[in-house]
């Protein structure tokens, strides 16, 4: 009698697969600007980010053949909210609030190869403090490493408010998409150039030319897909350093460069109903290869906050 025999096949090992962490985890609506893909701890308040850059996106993008530094910030800003979700255990609904950000990049780690970059970010929080088991406020050291190479460093310090407590700090501010509606007023002078901004494209430009050589406007565009691809009731942190970007390039009229460096001091939120005036100087940087412009943005007669930039000629 014929048999059919089989025989037993050990279990082949599957392909490894990669998603982005959860949309919400960062604050993010769009599930195409989530460039976070995982995290774990790896001591106590110490954690391993990991993190993919595309080689082309439709803001964070370069004709230098680099990645833009913004996108290192926006990729640390995801792991505030992802961190304080996912390992400290901050509710939904808890509203985060810069009050300070530093990086320091070597251009020469930001080369746009063949493949997309896996990042991979090395984060110790230190600083917490508590309100009963939820932070309300930590700082947090981190070290961006591409192929095993540090590429950048970084250090921030940010708040994390309960909705409650946020209505409060807001005064009355916190409806954003009635808030949204008034920004309009920050579009009504004409933009500065591409060019002077050094951006390819108007709509990313947020600065508005005034009387002065020194001094800008800035612009708020609550249409715009990548700043406010969400409701929010004030102007964006990524906005703001969006903002310091384009200070420094119009002030050293250096094409192309690339800011290598940049430290912000946050003192209040920047409001979509005052006008905010983002004054600038520069000066030779200490490596006498680079420039360092400083920005101060005024509004309502205070410093919502003040800026240095650190920009190399490409």
């Amino acid at each position: 009698m014929n048999m059919l025999a089989t025989a037993a096949r050990s279990p082949q090992p599957g392909p490894i697969l990669t998603t982005t962490v959860a949309r919400e985890y960062v604050h993010r609506a769009a599930v195409s600007e989530v460039f976070l893909t995982g995290w774990e701890r790896t001591d106590h308040d110490a954690f391993r980010v990991t993190a993919q850059w595309p080689r082309f996106h439709s803001f964070y993008a370069d004709d230098a053949g680099i990645y833009d530094p913004m996108l290192l910030c926006e990729t640390i800003r995801q792991t505030f909210p992802l961190l304080a979700h996912a390992a400290y255990a901050m509710p939904m609904g808890y509203a985060l609030s810069w009050s300070r950000f530093h990086y320091s990049v070597n251009p020469q780690g930001l080369d746009i190869r063949e493949e997309p970059a896996e990042i991979e970010l090395r984060v110790r929080c230190n600083d917490i403090q508590l309100h009963r088991t939820i932070p309300a406020r930590m700082s947090m050291h981190v070290e961006a490493f591409r192929d095993q190479q540090l590429i950048a460093v970084s250090e921030t310090r940010f708040g994390c408010h309960a909705p409650n407590v946020y209505q409060r700090l807001r005064r009355g501010r916190h409806d954003a998409r009635t808030l949204m509606k008034t920004a309009g007023a920050s579009l009504a002078d004409a933009p500065a150039s591409p060019a002077q901004a050094g951006r390819p494209r108007l709509r990313d430009v947020v600065l508005s030319q005034t009387d002065s050589t020194d001094a800008w406007q800035l612009r708020i565009d609550t249409a715009h897909p990548i700043f406010f691809d969400h409701p929010l009731d004030h102007a964006p942190g990524m906005l703001l350093l969006e903002a310091v970007r384009q200070c420094a390039h119009a002030t050293t009229e250096a094409t192309p460069s690339i800011v290598t460096g940049l430290d912000i001091t946050f003192n209040q939120y920047v409001e979509f109903d005052a006008a905010c005036l983002l004054r600038t100087f520069a000066g030779v940087a200490s490596d006498q290869t680079s420039t360092t412009v400083s920005v101060e943005a005024h509004q309502n007669d205070t410093v919502a906050f003040s800026a240095l930039a650190n920009v190399l000629p490409l």
